[in-house]
Order: C-alpha cells, then sequence, then structure tokens
C-alpha cells in the first residue's frame, strides 16, 4: 500500500483486517516508536455525523479504562476526513481462530478464557461502560496464552446509532442476546449472555444456535434452550455447564452480574484444580449399617403408637388435598385472569409494519399492546430480514393483545440451475418460470445451431440462483450471412479474374468462351459486377477466344463443356450442303 501517516505522527504500514465497521491496519507511533493498530471507520459511518459524536464519546469513555486484559486505547482523531482510533497492538490470532485450530478447547483452559473475560467486562461495568458485541474474534490471544478484549466502547457506539435510526440490529447475531435479538435495552448483562455463548463454543467446538438466516437465529436467541454442553460433551463437569447455563437465561434478571460470573468460574476452577469431585445426588453410595435394637417391644405396649402413625398419615392425605386444592383454585383464577387479558375489550388500529426490520416490526406492535408471532417466508423482492406481509394487515381494529403473525423474508429460495443450451427458446422460458425464476434478457446472435436453439445461459447450469431472479439466454440467429461486394475483374486473365473473386470471398461459376479479339483467356463480362453478394456467391465470366478456336469448334460439330455456341453460325444453305 502506498505509505500514509496520520496527522503526522502515525504511518500505516499494512491492512491487516477490515470489518463491517472499519479497516485495521498495523501502524507505527513515529513520536514514541512503538508498534500501534488504527481502525479507520468505513465512509457510510463517517457520514452520520451524530454517529461519529457516539463513536468519539464512547471511545474516549474506553480509553479510560486499564485492564491487563483490556486492549488500551491511547488515541482517537480525524485526519482528511477519515474517523481513525489508535489502540494497543497485540500480535497473534483471536479466540475464534484458535477454536477453528483445535475444535474445543481443554475445560481449564475454557475456565481461565473466561475468567479473564469476565474481569475484563466486571472492570468494564464498573466504570460504566458495555460492550456490546463480546465475541471469540474480540478475544485477542497473546503470546503467554493470556487474552485481551478488544472494541470496548466501540460496538456500543455502532449499536445505539443503528438502533436509533433504523431498527436494524448490529453486531454478531450468533452471539448477541436475547434483548440485542429484540432491540430493547441493552444492559451489562447483556455481555454476560454473549459470555456464555462463547463459553459454550469452547467447551463443544460449535455456536448454539444456527439458522438459514439472521432472523432465524435471532428468533431462537429469544425462544429456544440450546443443548446443554454435557449431552454434546460429557466429560465436561456439571459446575462447568451450570454456569454456562445461567449466563445465558433469556430473561436479563436471572443472569449473574460480570463480577459474580467471576466468583463462580474462581469456585469451578478451585475445584478442578484441587481435585474435588463434584457430587452426583443420583451416583451409587455406600450408606452405613442401621443398627436394629435387638428388644421386641410387647404389642400391646405399640397400640398408641400405631395409632398415633395412622393419625400423622391421615394429616398428611388431608395436607395433600388441600394443597391440590389450593393449587387447581389457583390455575382456574390465573387462567382466568389471563383470558381475561386477552378479551380486553379495549380496540387498537394494527400498525402497518410490512417493509420494516422484524425487530422494529415486533417493537411497534407490542408498544400497541398486540402480540407477535413471527414466522418466515421466501422473497426474492423483498431483502432478507423484512416484513414481507402480516395477518391482520395494517389499518385493521382489533382488541389488545391479538395475536398478529408477521411473514419476515428469507429472501429468495435458492434452486439449482438447469441446463438450458440446446433447448429451444420456447422450452428454455418455459422451464425458467417453471422453476420460479424470471426470463432476463434474450440475446441473439450467429451461431451454427438452428435459429431459435439456446446457445448460452447466464448463470451457467449448477450454479445457485433465488426465486424470483432473472436468468439471461442467448438464441441462435443462424448462420451469418457475409455480405460482400463484387470486384470488377474485366480485362483481367481469367487466372487473375479467379485469384480475385476467391480474395473476396466469392467463387468462379460458369466460365463462358466468345470470340473476341481480345487476347484468349481474358475476361469479356461478368455477372454481378459492382453489387453486394453473400459470401460464396459464384459469379459467372466471359472470356476471350480466338478465332481459330472457334472454327475447330464449328468443325467438330462439338462444345466444351461450360462453353456456348456463340460465335460464327452456319447459313442454311451451307447446313443443307454438308447434308448432301
Amino acid at each position: 500500500m502506498s505509505e500514509r501517516i496520520l496527522d503526522q505522527r502515525y504511518q500505516l504500514d499494512e491492512r491487516i483486517g477490515s470489518g463491517g465497521m472499519a479497516d485495521v491496519y498495523k501502524a507505527t507511533d513515529i513520536l514514541l516508536n512503538r508498534p500501534v493498530a488504527i481502525k479507520i471507520l468505513h465512509d457510510q459511518f463517517k457520514r452520520d455525523t451524530e454517529f461519529i459524536n457516539k463513536f468519539q464519546r464512547e471511545a474516549r469513555a474506553a480509553a479510560r479504562l486499564s485492564h491487563p486484559n483490556i486492549v488500551n486505547i491511547y488515541d482517537v482523531g480525524v485526519s482528511e476526513g477519515d474517523h481513525y482510533i489508535v489502540m494497543e497492538y497485540v500480535p497473534g490470532k483471536t479466540l475464534k481462530d484458535k477454536i477453528r485450530q483445535d475444535g474445543h478447547l481443554s475445560v481449564d483452559e475454557v475456565l481461565r478464557i473466561a475468567r479473564e473475560i469476565a474481569e475484563a467486562l466486571a472492570h468494564a461495568h464498573a466504570n460504566g461502560l458495555v460492550h456490546c458485541d463480546i465475541k471469540p474474534h474480540n478475544i485477542l490471544m497473546m503470546a503467554d496464552g493470556h487474552i485481551k478484549v478488544a472494541d470496548f466502547g466501540i460496538a456500543r457506539a455502532v449499536t445505539e446509532s443503528t438502533m436509533t435510526y433504523s431498527g436494524n440490529v448490529v453486531g454478531s447475531v450468533h452471539y448477541f442476546s436475547p434483548e440485542q435479538a429484540k432491540g430493547t435495552m441493552i444492559t451489562p448483562k447483556s455481555d454476560v449472555y454473549s459470555l456464555g455463548v462463547v463459553l459454550y463454543e469452547m467447551l463443544t467446538g460449535r455456536i448454539p444456535f444456527t439458522g438459514e438466516t439472521p432472523v432465524s437465529i435471532a428468533l431462537k436467541h429469544l425462544q429456544e434452550t440450546p443443548v446443554p454442553v454435557r449431552e454434546i460433551n460429557p466429560a465436561i463437569p456439571a459446575s462447568v455447564e451450570d454456569i454456562v447455563t445461567a449466563a445465558m437465561q433469556k430473561n436479563p434478571e436471572l443472569r449473574p452480574t460480570s463480577e459474580e460470573l467471576v466468583h463462580r468460574i474462581q469456585q469451578a476452577e478451585r475445584m478442578l484444580f484441587n481435585g474435588m469431585p463434584e457430587q452426583d445426588p443420583y451416583a451409587t453410595q455406600i450408606m452405613p449399617r442401621v443398627q436394629v435394637p435387638e428388644t421386641v417391644e410387647d404389642p400391646i405396649s405399640t397400640l398408641p403408637q400405631e395409632q398415633e402413625e395412622r393419625k400423622s398419615i391421615f394429616r398428611s392425605k388431608a395436607f395433600v388435598i388441600g394443597l391440590l386444592a389450593v393449587l387447581m383454585v389457583g390455575f382456574f383464577v390465573g387462567t382466568f385472569m389471563s383470558y381475561g387479558k386477552f378479551w380486553s375489550t379495549a380496540e387498537v388500529v394494527v400498525p402497518d409494519v410490512t417493509g420494516k426490520s422484524m425487530v422494529l416490526a415486533r417493537q411497534i406492535l407490542e408498544d400497541k399492546k398486540l402480540r407477535v408471532d413471527v414466522a418466515e417466508t421466501y422473497d426474492a423482492s423483498v431483502p432478507a430480514g423484512q416484513v414481507v406481509s402480516q395477518d391482520p394487515v395494517g389499518g385493521s381494529k382489533v382488541k389488545e393483545q391479538r395475536l398478529v403473525t408477521i411473514y419476515v423474508s428469507k429472501g429468495g429460495e435458492e434452486v439449482d440451475m438447469p441446463d438450458l443450451v440446446g433447448l429451444s427458446k420456447a422450452d428454455a422460458v418455459a422451464k425458467i418460470e417453471k422453476m420460479g425464476l424470471k426470463v432476463g434478457t434474450i440475446y441473439e446472435k450467429y451461431a451454427n445451431q438452428e435459429p431459435g436453439t439456446v446457445v448460452s445461459q447466464d448463470p451457467k447450469k449448477g450454479s445457485k440462483r433465488k426465486r424470483g431472479e432473472s436468468v439471461d439466454i442467448t438464441v441462435s440467429k443462424g448462420k451469418e450471412t457475409k455480405k460482400v461486394h463484387v470486384p470488377d475483374v474485366v480485362g483481367k486473365s481469367l487466372q487473375e479474374a479467379t485469384s480475385n473473386l476467391k480474395t473476396n470471398g466469392l467463387t468462379v461459376g460458369t466460365v463462358t468462351k466468345q470470340a473476341s479479339r481480345e487476347a484468349p483467356g481474358t475476361v469479356l463480362s461478368q455477372s454481378q459486377q459492382g453489387t453486394d453478394v453473400e459470401e460464396g456467391t459464384s459469379i459467372s465470366l466471359v472470356v476471350a477466344e480466338s478465332q481459330k478456336d472457334e472454327e475447330k469448334t464449328n468443325t467438330k460439330g462439338t462444345q466444351k463443356t461450360g462453353e456456348s455456341a456463340s460465335g460464327n453460325v452456319p447459313s442454311k444453305n451451307e447446313e443443307t450442303a454438308k447434308s448432301r
């Protein structure tokens, strides 16, 4: 790259990464003579004044953090319209690279890395800063095995700005919290959830939720429970699984704080490193032998005791029956109250949320006291993640708490392109439309195939295309007929004329001889002289013939092939004399 220096201080050496928000460069701080990492924001952000203000505010707040597990921020500035942030340069790979390389990590290494991330989060949260984008890609691995968390405060600025203006969710959908997916308030416990997902991936080598689209993954964060880590790897201690489960609670109130998470991880480490086995309540155990008194009491003397036991049993049964009655009453009361809520008599007008993002649409409907159900559908005409349609439609009057179903686009459904080459134009068009694709531009060109036959297609066969997208085809116009100009070859020798005609893409047709004073073999006349004809057309020639040759022809009474009987024609008297 061409050498560039920001603010006469930071020399950009090489680009080492690029993301959705910025390009990352390794650079040299000329003033302090040390390597640094510099992030330069993409153009789409630098034109947003409010975002730039938030970015600078959050970055300066992050610069006040000082922790061994947080990447230091040294400076924030603007150079030639480019907004940049100068950070500590940490050579090596990310946690994501390590997981890809190793599959899943050992339990002790997972706990150590998770504890260091949690300690970094606890420090940031204590200083009023939320990361908003905790994921393995933002965890840098140092040479000694310890970690540093990058991008503190930057992701929050992006998230706040985007949520304010478009309702879209910025961040890594595989790692963000349910409240981020829903578009509601982000808190320090949002980082705890994301750390829980990172823990899950370190322990199992895979992420808890996957899907075809970001919307489907976001819905799983909101609605589904991941497969427990011990089902994937039974060797994982139960105490470690409990940490993951607690961190990934859907309700933020049920999650531990980052500081509490540090203590839980430390307890798990002590149990693991001190060799203290975990107590399994369902494991087979050796119980001490119970001593039974050797003396047997008089049956009569135990009668009052038996009566007392019977009374106790009766009281227990009465208690259970009473408890069940209370629960049944509570159930019916709760059901009545719940349905009473749904049976609200207040009416609301259903907002039209078509074309809006799933997160924003859900928020708008819920603000109107409507319940929301999300379904996905293929639609190539609507970008993935946006609402295609809704039921009931916008403008309808319904009761509060009515269920509104929104259908969110997954984009166009992908299909494998068939082979259209060799089909007729009509058959190719019918096949394209039958697959839910659109016929795009139909080109024509000269080809050796029969006219109307498909000779090429775009995209090629076997490639992927989404339903609703267009397919271009090229059909044959038949063989190309090239026009050439017929040159004037009169006066030339037959040999010269033949060569000239061939040079111009023509051929010599019939050659007729005619008596002439011109030199024998000279072209006296030609067909189609000075006109434009198709390439390969035959041109007829008339060439000069000597009187002597003509007499010989007449004497023999024969005619050579390709020659006409022109010249001296015998009179009727001569023919009569010859017949005598």
